[in-house]
């Protein structure tokens, strides 16, 4: 288990001797010290060593100037029997990870060299009398120098320490996952939303940054703004921090780093369009959700340096930062000024990617504009004058509500394709996501963020929802593809999404993070069942139903993958697992859309939009001071309808509840009924 708050990672082995005699066994803990980039460079940069006196193995590396003087290491609370530092001696010549040759030895050799791939393994002897056990701890972290190193040793080695650590641990899952707990008809997504997508976007999205797939550890200026908003009910204070952070790496004409690299910051200036839409969209979520206005005051300095020149495509650097600090509100708006473009049809330019990045040349020189944008746009808008307001900033409000508008009429004027949305009009101004397009026919955020976009309803927004289920989704596969049909033959060039194969990732394969927002799109148009039918095509679980299934998806059947191949041979197979946005969105569309229970100003508004065949659901809410025990029952079997509420067996009018402040539990029935005639 990796202990929270702390650089280590660490193997606790139990072993017991069922056997009537005593005997001895090898327990051998194997690592390779670096990863991604370091890796190609290792054999010249990585230093290893043992170190007898702390009776461990050691590894530095000069190779990044930020990191050199780090010290990682790998110990036992038994002293070593055999270690090795070079990874040919423990995996052996021509064998591979399946079968290392080391642990079919008594020893490992003992080499401790800087030549060759190096690696750390280390081997313990353990005599085991017959009916008895034994435990051995393994230690695998990193210091910040040898001092720190050699007091996280100390530390970890002793098992009492481990034990209570362990303990703390499970603690600290148990509190924060369990701030919302729903049981449902379906176990599969009770599962998911109780413990694997709140897990999974912690642990891997916001802690790890990290996955089998990504592992360089950076923060995406938009990926974690996104992630946090699902954090709200469980750690409002950190959503509230990663926003201050992300307002640091924002320039002073308003545009932001697409990536940076903690602790210094050095990160990639690009011509992504999407981006700095993020912070003010985020800011404005947590302010809805929370009623802290407070943020909108915190002030944080910007980036300075020099625009990228019209012949750089991006500059990764580590860029200074202003004396001057500016609120968050002023970020906030710095980030429309620079981000609401026009383009010839009045809709947001592209840039080099627009959340789609694979989509990099469809608006590289400047021209190409984004129907998507324009929806993210106008939804990021709505949420900015909603702070303006706050901020006793009327005028400001209402100048950007006309610009909302402007993009609104200028989607419906010029981007309409008869059955939905245009995905984006390139260099040329040719459209894409057209019927008149042979390839990307039709595009599902396009639609999906119609709904989403707070823009009014129209009949139009139905149809173009409708369409992504009668196009795109493909139930007897589980799939619902980003688009379709992929890019393959076509002469025109959107970018390195061309590069991936028809059907894979973002070239027609399920991207899931997509198909969340599509999700949330038919909660928003009421249609409860289809929401769910969503969830459950995203749910692993059912991905792994039986053995044959299992094999076939290839993918841990607890996390979401970000993108399922869509055709060929490697169709239903996962890729890309734990490291994705869809866990958050996919969380929220589960408690936010499906059962309805969305933060509004610190207190719960509901809002259920159920499978028609639930009828009854029980929420607990945990609230800072106290809990909400709610009921959701549905006997006429109704997808979306009015809630008649009762509080404590006291009837309401309105549908927000507070949550107590005396450490009590408030009882919550809600029941569906179906409309009158007359509303």
């Amino acid at each position: 288990f990796v202990v929270q708050n702390a650089p280590v990672k660490i193997a606790r082995l139990r072993l017991r001797n069922v056997k009537p005699a005593a005997r001895r066994i090898t327990a051998t803990y194997y690592a390779e010290w670096l990863l991604g980039a370091l890796r190609s460079a290792s054999r010249r940069h990585v230093n290893s060593r043992y170190d007898a006196n702390s009776r461990a193995l050691l590894a530095s590396s000069t190779w990044n100037p930020d990191f050199k003087a780090r010290v990682a290491f790998l110990a036992s609370s038994h002293p070593p029997h055999s270690i090795t530092t070079d990874r040919q001696d423990f995996i052996g010549l021509g064998g591979d990870l399946d079968r290392p040759q080391g642990l079919e030895h008594w020893d490992l050799g003992g080499r401790v060299t800087p030549e060759g791939e190096p690696c750390a393994a280390f081997q313990v002897h353990l005599d085991i009398a017959a009916g008895d056990s034994e435990e051995v701890v393994f230690i695998l972290g990193q210091g910040k120098d040898q001092a720190h190193t050699t007091e996280l040793l100390k530390h970890w080695r002793k098992p009492e320490n481990v034990d209570r650590a362990f303990a703390e641990l499970q603690t600290h899952w148990r509190k924060m996952l369990g701030r919302v707990q729903v049981q449902t008809p379906d176990p599969a997504f009770d599962l998911m939303v109780n413990r694997w997508l709140l897990y999974q976007t912690i642990s891997s999205r916001i802690l790890a940054r990290a996955g089998p797939y990504q592992a360089n550890g950076a923060i995406g200026f938009r990926d974690q703004l996104q992630d946090v908003l699902a954090l709200l009910h469980c750690d409002p204070a950190r959503a509230r921090a990663h926003i201050l952070r992300c307002a640091k790496r924002q320039f002073e004409e308003g545009d932001v780093l697409h990536w940076w690299h903690p602790p210094n910051g050095r990160g990639v200036r690009t011509r992504c369009s999407d981006d700095l839409l993020w912070l003010p969209y985020a800011t404005s979520r947590y302010v809805e959700a929370t009623g802290d206005v407070s943020i909108l005051d915190e002030e944080t300095p910007f980036l300075s340096a020099p625009e990228l020149a019209t012949e750089e495509g991006d500059r990764y650097s580590l860029f200074e930062a202003t004396s001057e600090k500016r609120s968050l509100f002023e970020h906030c708006l710095r980030a429309l000024q620079r981000g609401i473009t026009r383009g010839a049809h009045q809709l947001p330019l592209m840039g080099t990617g627009d959340w789609n990045d694979g989509m990099n040349r469809v608006g590289a020189n400047g021209r190409g504009e984004s129907v998507w944008l324009g929806w993210l746009a106008i939804a990021t808008i709505n949420g900015f004058a909603d702070l303006a307001i706050r901020m006793n900033r009327a005028e400001l409000a209402d100048s950007w509500k006309v610009r909302a508008n402007d993009i609104q009429d200028a989607i419906e004027r010029s981007a309409w394709d008869g059955k939905w949305y245009l995905r984006a009009f390139d260099d040329n101004g040719r459209p894409w996501g057209s019927e008149s397009c042979e390839e990307c026919k039709i595009d599902s955020i396009a639609q999906s963020w119609a709904a989403l976009s707070g823009a009014p309803i129209t009949p139009r927004t139905h149809m173009a929802v409708a369409s992504v289920g009668r196009e795109l989704v493909r139930e007897e596969d589980q799939l619902i593809p980003l688009l379709w049909p992929p890019f393959h033959e076509t002469y025109r060039d959107p970018g390195y999404i061309k590069a991936y194969p028809p059907g894979i990732r973002e070239n027609g394969g399920q991207y899931s993070h997509a198909a969340a927002w599509y999700g949330f799109a038919l909660a928003k148009l009421g249609d409860g069942d289809r929401a769910w039918e969503v969830f459950d095509l995203l749910n692993p679980i059912r991905r792994s139903a039986s053995r044959s299934d299992a094999e076939h998806y290839r993918v841990e059947p607890y996390v979401l993958s970000a993108d399922i191949a869509g055709a060929g041979p490697h169709a239903g197979h996962g890729g890309w697992s734990w490291y994705t946005g869809a866990a958050a969105w996919s969380w929220r569309l589960a408690v936010e859309e499906i059962l309805g229970l969305r933060l509004h100003e610190g207190e719960m508004q509901l809002d259920p939009h159920l499978p028609k065949d639930w009828s009854e659901v029980h929420v607990t809410l945990e609230g800072p001071a106290g809990s909400l025990a709610i009921s959701i029952e549905n006997p006429d079997h109704l997808d979306w309808n009015l809630a008649v509420v009762t509080v404590d067996d006291i009837s309401l009018k309105d549908t927000m509840i507070s949550f107590p402040v005396d450490g009590t539990t408030r009882n919550i029935r809600v029941q569906l009924t179906p409309q009158s005639d007359g509303k």
